[in-house]
């Protein structure tokens, strides 16, 4: 009989979720993707590269023409300049570039840092690589680090921090004061930094996202991870980057080359000429998904949850303890979706140790409008 080396891990909530919404014909406001294509320019461009023969292997380590283009962005976005050739690498989606970071350092035995609520690929990518996940808990409020938190769970054996803002499921930020503290905190120790970024273009009412990328101490000890699929609505592509000073970048290229060796090609094409010809679309982003929180936000003010407008990322929490405070919130997500017909995804579902009086759910907003209006509707009169 075969010893799992991943014990815990079995289906994930987000394709539960999808599943059982696919099953009961449920609106599926669970997993984070949107109900619309990228632009047209961008699908046009892949047919394009398809037709002219673009299909075989790319580099390794991306498109020469889509690292280009991903430094020209961060110069314009961050004032950060970094090398397109030592510094940049185009993967295939952020979960394996991610994956590739903790490979790269985590040795067994080393532990590292998640701040709780946390997404689901960091843990199993670090007790692949030997290592041991050490989960700090944000604040319950507002999902903000508790420094003192931090401090405690600084060992010895610390080797690495995985951040993440625009925070996902909560919306919540880190801010480019948070990342001096950071900074100063881990000053002299052997800690790297994977800092997942997936959600940079998602601040909503005149925030700016703060990048490691624009914090010099930060950054050189940290992967910076984004994804393609997130910024252009192509989530299915699942194309994504990590960028990192140039011995970082080193040690994860050869781990990529072997996970995956390289992204799909016309994909990659499509990207670099998009970025090339429409670079304002990264700046209408934020008005553009703020326009779809408002107008959800807007039509659930009657409904009996209750809810704090997010800062960052296409995921709105809502809490139920005004309607069923009697179930948890994993039995709540499953009763909306066959009773009333919204999926959701419960938030415990993040957390190590989940916090026992909490009734959270998290919806995506990344839909069409008659799809938001049709599952405000619904969420209305439970």
């Amino acid at each position: 009989m075969i010893t799992s080396k991943l014990p815990n891990v079995g289906t994930t909530i987000f394709t539960t979720m999808s599943q059982l919404a696919t099953e009961t014909g449920a609106l599926n406001l669970s997993q984070g993707f949107p109900d619309f294509d990228g632009p047209q320019g961008l699908r046009d461009a892949v047919v394009r590269h398809i037709n002219a023969g673009h299909n075989q292997y790319a580099p390794m380590i991306g498109l020469p023409a889509l690292r280009q283009q991903v430094a020209a962005k961060v110069l314009r976005q961050y004032g950060a300049s970094v090398n397109a050739d030592t510094e940049v690498t185009i993967t295939p989606g952020a979960t394996e570039a991610i994956f590739c970071a903790v490979q790269a350092v985590v040795r067994a035995g080393d532990e590292v840092i998640v701040f709780d609520p946390c997404y689901d690929s960091y843990e199993p990518s670090v007790e692949l690589a030997g290592g041991r996940c050490v989960h700090v808990q944000l604040d319950a409020k507002d999902f903000s680090i508790d420094w003192q938190k931090l401090t405690d769970a600084l060992g010895p054996r610390t080797r690495m921090i995985i951040l993440n803002s625009p925070h996902n499921p909560s919306g919540a930020l880190i801010s480019a004061a948070d990342l001096d503290q950071l900074a100063k905190l881990i000053e002299g120790r052997d800690i790297y930094l994977i800092s997942d970024e997936v959600y940079e273009h998602l601040v909503y009412d005149g925030g700016r996202h703060a990048s490691v990328l624009a914090n010099e101490a930060l950054y050189s000890k940290a992967f910076v991870v984004s994804s393609f699929g997130k910024t252009y609505h192509v989530t299915g592509w699942k194309t994504g980057y990590v960028i990192a000073p140039p011995a970082l970048s080193a040690e994860l290229r050869k781990v990529h080359q072997y996970v995956n060796f390289c992204g799909v090609t016309p994909l990659q094409w499509a990207l670099a000429d998009y970025m090339a010809a429409s670079p304002e679309h990264v700046e209408q982003l934020p008005g553009f998904y703020q326009a779809k929180r408002d107008l959800f936000c807007d039509l659930l003010a009657p409904s009996r949850f209750s809810f704090t407008r997010v800062a960052g990322t296409y995921f709105q929490l809502v809490d139920y303890s005004q309607i069923r405070p009697d179930l948890n919130d994993v039995d709540m997500a499953l009763w909306m979706t066959r009773e009333h017909g919204v999926a959701t995804i419960p938030v415990s579902v993040f957390y190590q140790t989940p916090i026992p009086e909490q009734r959270l759910v998290r919806l995506c907003f990344a839909k069409r409008e008659e799809t938001l209006r049709e599952a405000a509707k619904k969420l209305c009169v439970i």
